[in-house]
Protein backbone atom coordinates (compact mmCIF):
# COMPACT_ATOMS: atom_id res chain seq x y z
CA UNK A 1 0.00 0.00 0.00
CA UNK A 2 1.41 3.38 -0.99
CA UNK A 3 1.01 6.55 1.04
CA UNK A 4 -1.97 8.52 -0.23
CA UNK A 5 -1.37 12.10 -1.34
CA UNK A 6 -3.27 14.72 0.63
CA UNK A 7 -5.30 15.91 -2.34
CA UNK A 8 -8.48 14.75 -4.00
CA UNK A 9 -8.41 13.41 -7.54
CA UNK A 10 -9.26 16.15 -10.04
CA UNK A 11 -11.71 15.67 -12.88
CA UNK A 12 -9.61 14.98 -15.99
CA UNK A 13 -11.41 17.78 -17.84
CA UNK A 14 -11.45 20.16 -14.86
CA UNK A 15 -8.00 20.48 -13.26
CA UNK A 16 -9.38 23.19 -10.98
CA UNK A 17 -11.33 20.51 -9.12
CA UNK A 18 -8.10 19.39 -7.45
CA UNK A 19 -8.39 20.31 -3.77
CA UNK A 20 -6.69 19.62 -0.50
CA UNK A 21 -8.36 16.74 1.35
CA UNK A 22 -7.46 18.03 4.79
CA UNK A 23 -7.19 21.84 4.90
CA UNK A 24 -7.25 21.78 8.70
CA UNK A 25 -4.00 19.80 8.77
CA UNK A 26 -1.95 21.91 6.36
CA UNK A 27 -0.26 23.97 9.08
CA UNK A 28 0.80 20.88 10.98
CA UNK A 29 4.45 19.90 10.66
CA UNK A 30 5.18 16.84 8.56
CA UNK A 31 5.67 13.62 10.49
CA UNK A 32 7.82 10.71 9.43
CA UNK A 33 6.06 7.93 7.53
CA UNK A 34 7.79 4.87 8.90
CA UNK A 35 8.73 1.94 6.70
CA UNK A 36 6.22 -0.88 7.10
CA UNK A 37 7.45 -4.24 8.38
CA UNK A 38 7.22 -7.26 6.09
CA UNK A 39 4.12 -8.64 7.84
CA UNK A 40 1.98 -5.68 6.83
CA UNK A 41 2.85 -5.31 3.16
CA UNK A 42 0.18 -5.96 0.52
CA UNK A 43 0.22 -6.07 -3.27
CA UNK A 44 -1.40 -3.43 -5.45
CA UNK A 45 -4.88 -4.53 -6.62
CA UNK A 46 -4.99 -5.71 -10.25
CA UNK A 47 -7.37 -8.70 -10.43
CA UNK A 48 -10.39 -9.06 -12.70
CA UNK A 49 -12.71 -9.25 -9.68
CA UNK A 50 -11.30 -5.99 -8.36
CA UNK A 51 -11.93 -4.25 -11.68
CA UNK A 52 -15.50 -5.60 -11.85
CA UNK A 53 -16.30 -4.37 -8.34
CA UNK A 54 -14.77 -1.00 -9.13
CA UNK A 55 -17.01 -0.72 -12.21
CA UNK A 56 -20.17 -1.53 -10.23
CA UNK A 57 -19.29 1.09 -7.61
CA UNK A 58 -18.61 3.71 -10.29
CA UNK A 59 -21.68 2.90 -12.39
CA UNK A 60 -23.95 3.34 -9.36
CA UNK A 61 -22.27 6.62 -8.35
CA UNK A 62 -21.31 5.21 -4.94
CA UNK A 63 -18.59 6.00 -2.42
CA UNK A 64 -16.71 3.27 -0.55
CA UNK A 65 -14.68 3.61 2.60
CA UNK A 66 -12.33 1.10 0.99
CA UNK A 67 -11.15 3.84 -1.37
CA UNK A 68 -11.65 6.94 0.75
CA UNK A 69 -9.80 5.60 3.78
CA UNK A 70 -7.11 3.87 1.73
CA UNK A 71 -7.82 0.40 3.15
CA UNK A 72 -4.90 -2.00 2.61
CA UNK A 73 -7.32 -4.90 2.05
CA UNK A 74 -9.11 -3.37 -0.95
CA UNK A 75 -7.50 -5.73 -3.46
CA UNK A 76 -8.48 -8.85 -1.54
CA UNK A 77 -12.01 -7.71 -0.68
CA UNK A 78 -12.95 -6.27 -4.07
CA UNK A 79 -11.64 -9.37 -5.82
CA UNK A 80 -14.23 -11.32 -3.80
CA UNK A 81 -16.95 -8.75 -4.59
CA UNK A 82 -16.88 -7.42 -1.02
CA UNK A 83 -17.13 -3.69 -0.43
CA UNK A 84 -18.10 -1.31 2.36
CA UNK A 85 -20.39 1.41 1.08
CA UNK A 86 -19.96 4.87 2.60
CA UNK A 87 -23.22 6.77 2.43
CA UNK A 88 -24.04 10.48 2.72
CA UNK A 89 -21.13 11.60 0.56
CA UNK A 90 -17.37 11.56 0.85
CA UNK A 91 -16.92 14.75 2.93
CA UNK A 92 -16.86 14.45 6.72
CA UNK A 93 -17.59 17.19 9.27
CA UNK A 94 -14.98 15.80 11.67
CA UNK A 95 -11.19 16.05 11.44
CA UNK A 96 -9.80 12.96 13.18
CA UNK A 97 -6.03 12.76 13.25
CA UNK A 98 -5.94 9.23 11.82
CA UNK A 99 -8.50 9.40 9.02
CA UNK A 100 -7.98 10.10 5.31
CA UNK A 101 -11.63 10.85 4.49
CA UNK A 102 -12.04 14.42 3.19
CA UNK A 103 -12.84 17.08 5.80
CA UNK A 104 -15.16 20.00 5.05
CA UNK A 105 -18.77 21.05 4.58
CA UNK A 106 -20.69 18.12 3.03
CA UNK A 107 -23.02 18.34 0.08
CA UNK A 108 -26.77 17.75 0.28
CA UNK A 109 -27.89 14.16 0.67
CA UNK A 110 -28.50 12.25 -2.55
CA UNK A 111 -32.13 11.04 -2.49
CA UNK A 112 -31.24 8.30 -5.00
CA UNK A 113 -28.45 6.87 -2.88
CA UNK A 114 -30.52 4.27 -0.97
CA UNK A 115 -31.77 2.76 -4.25
CA UNK A 116 -28.28 2.94 -5.79
CA UNK A 117 -26.76 1.09 -2.84
CA UNK A 118 -29.49 -1.52 -2.95
CA UNK A 119 -28.97 -2.02 -6.69
CA UNK A 120 -25.23 -2.51 -6.20
CA UNK A 121 -25.86 -5.04 -3.41
CA UNK A 122 -28.11 -7.02 -5.76
CA UNK A 123 -25.69 -6.79 -8.72
CA UNK A 124 -22.80 -7.97 -6.56
CA UNK A 125 -24.89 -10.79 -5.12
CA UNK A 126 -23.86 -9.92 -1.56
CA UNK A 127 -24.88 -12.24 1.26
CA UNK A 128 -23.64 -9.68 3.79
CA UNK A 129 -23.12 -5.96 3.30
CA UNK A 130 -21.47 -3.29 5.44
CA UNK A 131 -22.84 0.26 5.34
CA UNK A 132 -20.90 3.08 6.95
CA UNK A 133 -20.94 6.86 6.63
CA UNK A 134 -19.07 10.05 7.15
CA UNK A 135 -19.96 12.11 10.22
CA UNK A 136 -22.79 14.48 9.35
CA UNK A 137 -22.88 16.91 12.27
CA UNK A 138 -24.58 19.37 9.90
CA UNK A 139 -27.77 17.28 9.82
CA UNK A 140 -30.36 17.53 12.59
CA UNK A 141 -30.49 13.74 12.97
CA UNK A 142 -26.86 13.06 12.06
CA UNK A 143 -28.06 11.06 9.06
CA UNK A 144 -30.19 8.55 10.98
CA UNK A 145 -33.11 8.77 8.54
CA UNK A 146 -30.75 8.15 5.62
CA UNK A 147 -29.41 5.03 7.32
CA UNK A 148 -33.03 3.88 7.70
CA UNK A 149 -33.76 4.41 4.02
CA UNK A 150 -30.66 2.51 2.93
CA UNK A 151 -31.52 -0.45 5.16
CA UNK A 152 -35.11 -0.51 3.91
CA UNK A 153 -34.01 -0.27 0.26
CA UNK A 154 -31.63 -3.22 0.62
CA UNK A 155 -34.29 -5.29 2.38
CA UNK A 156 -36.74 -4.57 -0.47
CA UNK A 157 -34.51 -5.86 -3.31
CA UNK A 158 -32.29 -8.36 -1.50
CA UNK A 159 -34.12 -9.67 1.59
CA UNK A 160 -31.63 -12.52 2.09
CA UNK A 161 -28.70 -10.11 2.54
CA UNK A 162 -27.67 -9.51 6.13
CA UNK A 163 -26.85 -5.89 6.92
CA UNK A 164 -24.08 -4.56 9.12
CA UNK A 165 -23.92 -0.85 9.82
CA UNK A 166 -20.91 1.13 11.05
CA UNK A 167 -22.30 4.40 12.34
CA UNK A 168 -20.96 7.72 13.56
CA UNK A 169 -21.55 8.58 17.21
CA UNK A 170 -24.72 10.70 16.72
CA UNK A 171 -23.30 13.10 19.31
CA UNK A 172 -25.95 15.61 20.41
CA UNK A 173 -28.53 14.07 18.04
CA UNK A 174 -31.37 12.97 20.36
CA UNK A 175 -33.50 10.17 18.97
CA UNK A 176 -31.10 9.34 16.13
CA UNK A 177 -29.80 6.09 17.56
CA UNK A 178 -33.30 4.85 18.31
CA UNK A 179 -34.34 5.36 14.67
CA UNK A 180 -31.40 3.36 13.32
CA UNK A 181 -31.86 0.49 15.77
CA UNK A 182 -35.57 0.36 14.92
CA UNK A 183 -34.62 -0.26 11.25
CA UNK A 184 -33.28 -3.65 12.42
CA UNK A 185 -29.77 -4.01 11.01
CA UNK A 186 -28.26 -7.41 11.81
CA UNK A 187 -25.06 -5.93 13.28
CA UNK A 188 -24.62 -2.50 14.86
CA UNK A 189 -20.99 -1.39 14.78
CA UNK A 190 -19.54 1.78 16.21
CA UNK A 191 -15.79 2.07 16.61
CA UNK A 192 -14.13 3.44 19.74
CA UNK A 193 -10.97 3.76 17.59
CA UNK A 194 -8.53 4.25 20.48
CA UNK A 195 -8.14 4.43 24.25
CA UNK A 196 -9.70 7.37 26.14
CA UNK A 197 -6.36 9.04 26.96
CA UNK A 198 -5.68 9.61 23.26
CA UNK A 199 -9.09 11.03 22.31
CA UNK A 200 -8.07 14.72 22.57
CA UNK A 201 -5.37 14.25 19.91
CA UNK A 202 -6.70 11.32 17.84
CA UNK A 203 -10.47 11.81 17.90
CA UNK A 204 -11.00 15.36 19.21
CA UNK A 205 -14.59 15.74 17.97
CA UNK A 206 -15.78 12.63 19.81
CA UNK A 207 -16.24 11.55 23.43
CA UNK A 208 -15.09 8.11 24.58
CA UNK A 209 -17.81 7.52 27.14
CA UNK A 210 -20.53 8.79 24.82
CA UNK A 211 -19.44 6.20 22.23
CA UNK A 212 -19.37 3.51 24.90
CA UNK A 213 -22.85 4.49 26.08
CA UNK A 214 -24.10 4.42 22.47
CA UNK A 215 -23.11 0.76 22.18
CA UNK A 216 -24.65 -0.07 25.54
CA UNK A 217 -27.88 1.67 24.54
CA UNK A 218 -28.20 -0.48 21.41
CA UNK A 219 -28.40 -3.59 23.61
CA UNK A 220 -30.97 -1.92 25.86
CA UNK A 221 -33.14 -1.13 22.84
CA UNK A 222 -32.71 -4.56 21.22
CA UNK A 223 -30.96 -7.25 23.28
CA UNK A 224 -30.93 -9.60 20.26
CA UNK A 225 -28.95 -7.24 18.03
CA UNK A 226 -25.25 -8.01 17.61
CA UNK A 227 -22.96 -5.15 18.61
CA UNK A 228 -19.42 -4.60 17.46
CA UNK A 229 -16.60 -2.10 17.98
CA UNK A 230 -13.05 -1.69 16.75
CA UNK A 231 -9.80 -0.01 17.70
CA UNK A 232 -6.45 0.75 16.10
CA UNK A 233 -3.17 0.09 17.87
CA UNK A 234 0.21 1.66 17.26
CA UNK A 235 -1.01 5.17 18.12
CA UNK A 236 0.84 5.36 21.44
CA UNK A 237 -1.58 3.40 23.63
CA UNK A 238 -0.31 1.24 26.49
CA UNK A 239 -1.19 -2.46 26.76
CA UNK A 240 -3.03 -2.00 30.05
CA UNK A 241 -5.17 0.71 28.41
CA UNK A 242 -6.22 -1.70 25.66
CA UNK A 243 -7.17 -4.30 28.27
CA UNK A 244 -9.23 -1.72 30.18
CA UNK A 245 -10.97 -0.75 26.94
CA UNK A 246 -11.89 -4.41 26.46
CA UNK A 247 -13.42 -4.44 29.94
CA UNK A 248 -15.37 -1.27 29.12
CA UNK A 249 -16.80 -2.87 25.98
CA UNK A 250 -17.78 -6.02 27.85
CA UNK A 251 -19.51 -3.88 30.50
CA UNK A 252 -21.54 -2.45 27.59
CA UNK A 253 -22.26 -6.06 26.49
CA UNK A 254 -20.50 -5.66 23.13
CA UNK A 255 -20.25 -8.97 21.27
CA UNK A 256 -17.43 -8.45 18.80
CA UNK A 257 -14.14 -6.51 18.94
CA UNK A 258 -11.75 -5.83 16.06
CA UNK A 259 -8.14 -4.75 16.61
CA UNK A 260 -5.90 -3.62 13.75
CA UNK A 261 -2.68 -1.75 13.08
CA UNK A 262 -2.92 2.00 12.48
CA UNK A 263 -1.35 3.04 9.17
CA UNK A 264 -0.52 6.69 8.54
CA UNK A 265 -2.27 8.04 5.40
CA UNK A 266 -0.07 11.15 4.87
CA UNK A 267 2.73 13.08 6.53
CA UNK A 268 0.10 15.47 7.95
CA UNK A 269 -1.66 12.72 9.88
CA UNK A 270 -0.76 11.32 13.29
CA UNK A 271 2.44 9.32 13.09
CA UNK A 272 2.69 5.60 13.71
CA UNK A 273 4.23 5.26 17.15
CA UNK A 274 4.79 1.52 16.85
CA UNK A 275 4.13 -1.46 14.60
CA UNK A 276 2.51 -4.07 16.79
CA UNK A 277 3.79 -7.57 16.06
CA UNK A 278 1.56 -10.48 14.98
CA UNK A 279 2.36 -12.22 18.28
CA UNK A 280 1.07 -9.22 20.22
CA UNK A 281 -2.13 -9.23 18.18
CA UNK A 282 -2.57 -12.92 18.93
CA UNK A 283 -2.14 -12.18 22.62
CA UNK A 284 -4.85 -9.52 22.48
CA UNK A 285 -7.13 -12.02 20.74
CA UNK A 286 -6.68 -14.65 23.45
CA UNK A 287 -7.28 -12.15 26.25
CA UNK A 288 -10.38 -10.73 24.57
CA UNK A 289 -11.95 -14.19 24.35
CA UNK A 290 -11.25 -14.80 28.04
CA UNK A 291 -13.10 -11.55 28.79
CA UNK A 292 -16.24 -12.91 27.14
CA UNK A 293 -16.39 -11.53 23.60
CA UNK A 294 -18.29 -13.83 21.25
CA UNK A 295 -16.00 -12.89 18.36
CA UNK A 296 -12.53 -11.34 18.11
CA UNK A 297 -10.59 -10.29 15.00
CA UNK A 298 -7.07 -9.17 15.89
CA UNK A 299 -4.25 -8.89 13.36
CA UNK A 300 -2.13 -6.19 11.70
CA UNK A 301 -4.45 -5.95 8.68
CA UNK A 302 -7.74 -6.34 10.56
CA UNK A 303 -10.27 -3.64 9.70
CA UNK A 304 -13.87 -3.25 10.85
CA UNK A 305 -15.40 -4.73 7.73
CA UNK A 306 -12.61 -7.12 6.67
CA UNK A 307 -14.10 -10.63 6.30
CA UNK A 308 -17.32 -9.21 7.75
CA UNK A 309 -19.58 -11.81 6.15
CA UNK A 310 -17.56 -14.81 7.34
CA UNK A 311 -17.16 -13.23 10.76
CA UNK A 312 -20.91 -12.66 11.02
CA UNK A 313 -21.54 -16.36 10.40
CA UNK A 314 -19.06 -17.27 13.14
CA UNK A 315 -20.58 -14.66 15.44
CA UNK A 316 -24.03 -16.26 15.11
CA UNK A 317 -22.60 -19.73 15.61
CA UNK A 318 -20.72 -18.67 18.74
CA UNK A 319 -23.86 -17.14 20.24
CA UNK A 320 -25.79 -20.34 19.60
CA UNK A 321 -23.05 -22.42 21.25
CA UNK A 322 -23.08 -20.14 24.28
CA UNK A 323 -26.86 -20.30 24.55
CA UNK A 324 -26.81 -24.09 24.37
CA UNK A 325 -24.07 -24.26 27.01
CA UNK A 326 -26.04 -22.11 29.44
CA UNK A 327 -29.46 -23.66 28.73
Amino acid sequence: MVTILDVTKPDAEKPETRRVRHPEKQKRPDTEVKRKPDWIRVKAPTSKGYQETRAIVKDNNLVTVCEEAGCPNIGECWDKKHATFMIMGEICTRACAFCNVITGMPNALDPNEPDNVARAVREMGLNHVVITSVDRDDLADGGAEHFEKVIWAIRAVSPQTTIEILTPDFLRKPGALERVVAAKPDVFNHNLETVPRLYPTIRPGARYFHSLRLLQRVKELDPTMFTKSGIMVGLGEERNEVLQLMDDLRTADVDFITIGQYLQPTRKHHEVISFVTPDEFKSYEKIAYTKGFLMVASSPLTRSSHHAGDDFARLKANREKKQLATA
